[in-house]
Formats: structure tokens, sequence, C-alpha cells
């Protein structure tokens, strides 16, 4: 640390002395210089409200509260930018750790002793930092606030006493931790900490203001963990004991050096922990005036759970996560309002009367109904579960029942659970498959009047006699339009079974998909003419449907009419059609005529990961641990979240299509063997693809689940390196890919792996990291092998990654 220049002339002669004195005492010098004792800060001095670093980027001073302009906070800002982003401000010390707010005539002094204080307008002392003995301050062009000694090292500085941000060169160590605010303008303590401890890093929700810490929405374990780190580059990581790196974010994907751009990374005030970049003013990116989002943890906060508490969102509501934007929304179901749209986080409540328990069995029935909800699930809050019944029955347990609120049945096994307010961690995501039922009023009329009328009609006969009149009278014309109405129904139920009877699967399937025609798949393909690929159940072939959009699709055609191939058409139909997930293509419908068995799917409009890996051009870095990070989280949704476990038995590049946003998505479920999820393996003949198979498929043991993560090991070495898994034309210590990959790995040379691939050398850590769970997924044996649960923990850096065994993986001629 450099002492100012005053200091280090101090016998010049005055003369010479005079005009460096006049020029220090200029703001823009003033910037430049280390802060002398006795310098003082107020919040309407002009310069003097501030002091800042060298570059000026940074700031350290005074803030005007954003909705109350009498108010200031303490902090250090971003300088240049429009906004100003804060990423510091005082607190007070605990027990009640509240950001230092104070009035105009506040006074903010480093005295001669070398102690920083801050008084209010009464002269009495509402913020010292502990420090004593500062022989000057600084803001220094990392961001970092300091008071340094005499001999240039720190004695107290912001990087030590994080807020809700830390920034580049900045490093937590365990005992530190980040708190949220509670509202972007509100800068008190929020609903959010993440904890840097000696076992790992912890994200905690905790109870506003009380301060309680819930169990942990998220955790980042870690065997003695020494810190929390955000390197020059970007990357922000934990180190274990033994100088091993876990990455927290793999790097911003940014055009042009590190130094075009401003850095941070934010506990936000939803709980997800965000690295954000902001282009400095320079060329193209002048116009830009927005933090962009380039890394962010959890990777789905709705996914969360946390036992006691609201949860991410209010009580009552649920959470909605944007995975591509990571934008995060709490919504109320329908009928419900927040308590406060500004704090979200206070929950919803019902915008009508409740059903109360004074209702009678039919009153109830006659005044409530449960409305379905698309994809949205509360999944604690159950106070009562039946089993088995059936979904009427679930309904009407829950509507003669004033406390339940929500009714959940699972149709699979014939599961009923009730639920009553407040409903907390509620969520929307496409992987719920259960279905939700949400007790609501009739819209005929109000709660109030329902209620009013019940408890007359208790009290006196006339009210019942009067009532039932006027009931009888103003249901006959009321009966008479049901009547017509159940009439023309009935006649255009008819007409449409009549219709759609030819089109039905002969297997009797039952299942939510369009039941096409062969005449109408053959005019939407053109006659069968566009071939987009062939498998071994059979040809592929683009088309578009005729509706509004011209939606295109892609037909399978299974020509083979062998019973095998007839049971293997049924499999596949049921399997899929019960199937929902970002990561795999879509089944839409299916025809079943005669002797012909076709399956329409989604069109995925950018093709195979083969086309795109091995072709001319080949993709970022960046991209492909996307890819790989999607095939995963796919492959976790067959073995664990699905109904009906599925093991593909094929994967492999050609069975990985992008669609026009080129997210991965698994096809070709003709192979699939499907498990009820009491089973745990199954005995068949080999299926797969050479270089992709387990050597499992050649052993007289069960197929598990593991032959796909074995699949996967091999694909995710291929998006590695960009090269195929088996390459005869190399050189022969290369010629297959994960025998080269092993022996890179251990002799500490991933960097082989990439070589000539500047985006994946700059993050060679994360490359280190893919490939050892790759090898982790290559292990002969499939005990050893992790679940694609594990693999999906690992390679988003959840999870340590211990050093992988030796694989002995079998390839041959297969």
């Amino acid at each position: 640390m450099h002492k100012p220049a005053i200091m280090n002339n101090g016998f010049m002669a005055p003369l010479l002395l005079l005009p460096f004195l006049l020029l220090l005492s200029s703001p823009s010098m003033k910037a430049q210089q280390n802060i002398l004792l006795g310098s003082w800060l107020t919040p309407t001095q002009g310069s003097n409200s501030s002091w800042h670093s060298q570059s000026g980027d940074f700031a350290f001073g005074f803030r005007p509260v954003e909705g109350n302009s009498s108010l200031f906070l303490l902090a250090v800002w971003f300088n240049k930018i429009s906004d100003q982003t804060v990423v510091w401000y005082a607190k007070a010390s605990d027990p009640d750790p509240a950001p230092i707010q104070v009035s105009s005539s506040s006074h903010l002094q480093l005295d001669s002793s070398g102690v920083l204080s801050l008084k209010d307008s009464t002269g009495i002392e509402v913020w010292n930092p502990n420090a004593v003995g500062a022989a000057y301050a600084t803001m220094l062009n990392t961001g970092n606030f300091v008071l340094a000694a005499a001999d240039g090292s720190t004695k107290w500085g912001t990087f030590n006493n994080p807020a809700d941000t830390i920034l580049p060169t900045q490093v937590l160590t365990p005992g530190m931790a980040l708190r949220s605010r509670i509202i972007p303008t509100d800068y008190s303590n929020g609903r959010f900490l993440l904890d840097v401890a000696d076992d790992g890093v912890f994200f905690h929700s905790v109870a506003v203001p009380s301060g309680y810490q819930y169990n942990p929405y998220w955790v980042m374990p870690g065997n003695k963990t020494t810190k929390l780190v955000f390197n020059e580059t970007g990357v922000i990581y934990m180190t274990l004991d033994g100088n091993i790196e876990i990455n927290i974010t793999s790097g911003p994907d940014i055009t042009g050096p590190m130094e075009d751009y401003y850095h941070r990374a934010t506990l936000d005030t939803d709980g997800v922990f965000r690295q954000y970049v902001y282009p400095i003013n320079r060329g193209e990116w002048s116009l830009v005036t927005a933090w962009t989002v380039v890394g962010f943890s959890p990777p789905n906060i709705c996914e969360t759970l946390t036992e006691v508490g609201s949860g991410i969102c209010g009580f009552n509501s649920y959470c909605q996560f944007d995975s591509a934007s990571s934008n995060l929304s709490c919504l109320c179901p329908p009928q419900y309002s927040f308590l406060d749209e500004e704090r979200k986080y206070k929950g919803c409540k019902p915008d009508f009367q409740t059903q109360g328990c004074e209702l009678d069995e039919a009153s109830a029935m006659a005044q409530f109904q449960l409305t379905w909800q698309d994809n949205v699930d509360w999944p604690l809050a159950d106070y009562e579960i039946y089993t088995p019944v059936t979904e009427n029955q679930c309904r009407r347990l829950c509507l003669i029942d004033c406390f339940c609120t929500v009714a959940v049945f699972h149709d699979s096994d014939n599961t009923c659970w009730k639920k009553k307010t407040p409903l907390s961690n509620g969520k929307m995501m496409h992987s719920v498959q259960r279905t939700l039922l949400l007790k609501l009023p009739k819209n005929n009329i109000s709660q109030t009047e329902l209620i009013n009328v019940s408890g007359k009609w208790k009290k006196d006969k006339m009210h019942w006699i009067l009532g039932g009149s006027m009931l009888l009278g103003s249901s006959v014309l009321v009966n008479l339009l049901l009547t017509l109405v159940l009439l023309f129904g009935t006649y255009r139920v008819i007409t449409i079974i009549k219709i759609a009877q030819p089109l039905q699967s002969s297997s009797n399937l039952g299942l939510p998909l369009k039941a096409f025609s062969y005449t109408e798949l053959d005019k939407a393909t053109g006659g069968f003419t566009e071939v987009l690929g062939t498998g071994a159940s059979g040809i592929v072939y683009k088309g578009h449907l005729e509706d509004n959009l011209r939606t295109c699709i892609a037909v399978k055609k299974i020509d083979k009419l062998q019973k095998e191939t007839e049971k293997e058409f049924t499999m596949e139909v049921q399997a899929i059609g019960q199937t929902y997930h970002k990561n795999l293509v879509r089944l839409l419908g299916f025809c079943s005529e005669g002797s012909e068995r076709l399956l329409v799917y989604e069109f995925m409009a950018n093709g195979s990961l083969s086309g795109l890996l091995f072709g001319d051009v080949r993709p970022q870095w960046n991209l492909r641990v996307q890819l790989a990070l999607g095939v995963a989280r796919g492959l976790l949704y067959l073995h664990e979240e699905c109904s009906t476990q599925i093991i593909h038995c094929d994967i492999k590049p050609q069975n990985i299509l992008l669609d026009d946003k080129l997210t991965a998505k698994i096809s070709d479920f003709g192979l699939a063997k499907l498990l009820q999820t009491n089973q745990t393996q199954t005995n068949t003949g080999i299926r797969g693809t050479r270089g992709y198979v387990a050597p499992e498929w050649f052993k007289s043991i069960g197929i598990t689940a593991k032959v796909d993560v074995y699949s996967y090991g091999v694909i995710l070495l291929e998006l590695i390196s960009r090269r195929r898994n088996v390459e005869l034309e190399a050189a022969e210590d290369k010629k297959i890919l994960t025998y080269w990959a092993s022996d890179c790995y251990r002799c500490g040379r991933v960097d082989l792996l990439v070589e000539a691939d500047a985006e994946a050398i700059s993050n060679l850590k994360v490359v280190e990291r893919f490939v050892a769970v790759a090898l982790w997924c290559l292990q002969e044996d499939p005990t050893i092998r992790p679940t694609m649960l594990k693999v999906t923990q690992m390679l988003d850096g959840a999870e340590a990654i211990p050093s992988p065994l030796d694989p002995s993986s079998f390839f041959s001629s297969v």
C-alpha cells in the first residue's frame, strides 16, 4: 500500500510543497490519494460526501435512501454506472444488525487517533468498525474500503465484513456470510443467508425479524472448507483442505477480456446467488446499461424445501423459476391475492370467505368446488392421507372438511392427501405429476350470502319453505336449459365417438395423446417423402400438421409387424405419453390403424447432438457444458422422477436432439426397458450401440439404470474433447477415448483433451471436474457408478468428487 506523496516528501522546502498541497485540495486529486487522519464526510457536502478509488470505479460514503430523501446509507457503490449499484453497506452490531441510516446532519470522521466513527445529528456514535490505530484509509480499485496501519497492513476492510455482495479478489472464510436484503430498495436484513462453514457452503432461509435460521435449502458440502473465493478470472469456487477446488460458477460467458466488464455476485432478495457482469462504456457496449446474469446457484430454487417456514415464496403462494434467465416469480392461486404487492414474501390471502365449520355436508358441497391446478404443488402441510380412494372420493373428502384447503390426488396409487393453510413451499413445475385440487367458492352467489342463508335455514322452517319455493321456481328454467344442453351434448359425444372410434389404438391405451389417422399423417408428411433419420425401430419423416400454425412434426413409421415390434410400440407409447420434461422430446400423438404403427413427435430444428458435435463447426465450450447438464437432467427424470422408471438403453449422440434454442432433448424410447417402481433390475437381450454399451450387457447379471449412466459417461467425454469415442485413425494411445481420457486425468494433463480450445482451457477446473464425473460413470462395476442424481450434483459442483477409480471399461468389436 503506497503512502501519500505528502508524507514521503515531508522535508521538502515549503515553497515546493505549497503547489502540491493546492493540488491535493481538488476533488480529482483526492480520488487518487489515501485518506488522511482528520478527514471527514457529511451526506450533503458535495465532494465531501464520498471518497473515491483511484480509478474512480468505486466510491465510499453516503447514499440517499430510495423513497426517503432525508435518510442516507453509509455504503460502497459502483461509481461510474448509471444506477450506482451498492455492493456494501454498514450495519449495526449484534443483536440487531440493521442497516445504518442517518440524517443529513450526520458526520463521519477518521480522527487523529485512527478511529473511523459515524455520529448522528446529536453527536451520538451510531457506527464504528472497531478498528483503532489506523494510519490512513483508502478506497481500493477492487471495491474494498480499508483502514490501514502504517506498514500498509489492513486493520479493517469491507471485504472482511460483507453485506449481500462479493467482488473479484474477495475471499470469504468460515464464519463469514452474506445476508440478502428484504427487498431491493430496503437494506434491512432479508430472508436468506449464505453461510461459509468448515464443512461447506450453506444457503439458509431466515425468519424475519428474529433472524432464526431454518434448515438449509441448498448445500454445497465440502470436508474442511477453507474459503469461498471470487477470483480475478470471474470464477467463484470453494476450496477444501488439500487445495481441492469446487466451482460454484464456471465463470462468465462474455465477449472480450474480464477488464472490459464490472463484476459482482449477490445473494439476491429471492434467495438466489447470482453472478453479474456490466460492460464498461466501450465501443459496441456503449448502449448497454444493465447488469447481466452469467451464473447462479442453486440451479432451480423452486425445487428446494424448507421444513419450517413458508419456503422460497410466501405462505399460500407458489414459486416459478425460469432456468434460462434465472428469473423467479412468486404467484398467488386463483381468487387469492398478495398481502403486500411490494413484499410478496408475506404471502397470499384468499379473496373470499373461507369455509366455516358450522356448515353441514350438504351446504359445503353446494357452496364450494375443487378446481384443478396444473403443474402446481405444495409438498408439505399434509394432515390426512387416504388410500386407496378414487379422485371423486378425494374431492368429496376435502369438500366436507372445513380444515381442508387443498386436496392432492395421485392416480398411480390412488392416494389422496388433504392439506390445510398456511400452505408452504409452493412450486409450479412441469415435472409435477400429481393432481392438485384447490377449494374455491362457487361463483353463483357470494360466500357471505351463502353462509347467511345457510344459518337462517337451519334456524327457521319458514326459511326452508321459502327457500325451497324460490329454488323450485328458478330451477324450472334452469332444468329446461340443462335438458337441452344435455341432449345436444349427448348427440355431440356420440357423433365424436363414432368418428374417433377407428383412430383409437387397438391396445386400448387410454392415454391423453392425439390419435391420428394414417391418412392425416400421410398428408402431413407429403406421402412420407422427407426422411429425417433411421433407427432400429423405424424411419423418421418430417411433416406439418394442418393447423393454423402449420406445426412442424417428426413422424416415426414402424414398418415391422411382428408381435415383438407391436409390443415394443405399445410400450413406447405408454412410456412417453406419461412423461414431460424440458430435456425429453415430447410425444404429441400416435397412429394404430390396421398394421400401421406410427409415433408423432415435436420437431427438433437443430438435428442431433452428433451432427452438432462432429460437424464442421464445433460448438463453444459453454454450450457443450449446457448440453451435458441438459442430458444429465433428462436421464435423471427418466430414472428417478417418472411414476414408472424408464431405462433408455441406447443413449448416444444420435438420440439426443436439439431444439431451436439448442436445448438438448433425449429421444427414441423405442428401445426403452421399463421397470415398475418396486423393481431394481431386469434381464434382457443386448441393446444399445457399439462404443456406448455398458459391460454388464455381456455378463450374466441384471441390467439396471446404470447402463444409461455408463453411456452418459462416454457422451460426456465426447462433449469435453469434441471427438468420437472411437477414432481408428488416431494415434494408438488415443484410439479409444475412454482410455485416453483416463490416462490424461491420472497424469494431471486433462488439458490435452481440449487442445486448441481456448474457452475450455480457460475453464480447466471445470474440464477436470467433468472428466472425473465421466470416469466415475465409466466404472466397470455398475454398483460403483453414481446415480444420475449424484451425477447432476457433481456436475453442478454441489457434490465433492473423490478421485475416480481406474476404469477398465469393456471395449471390443461389438
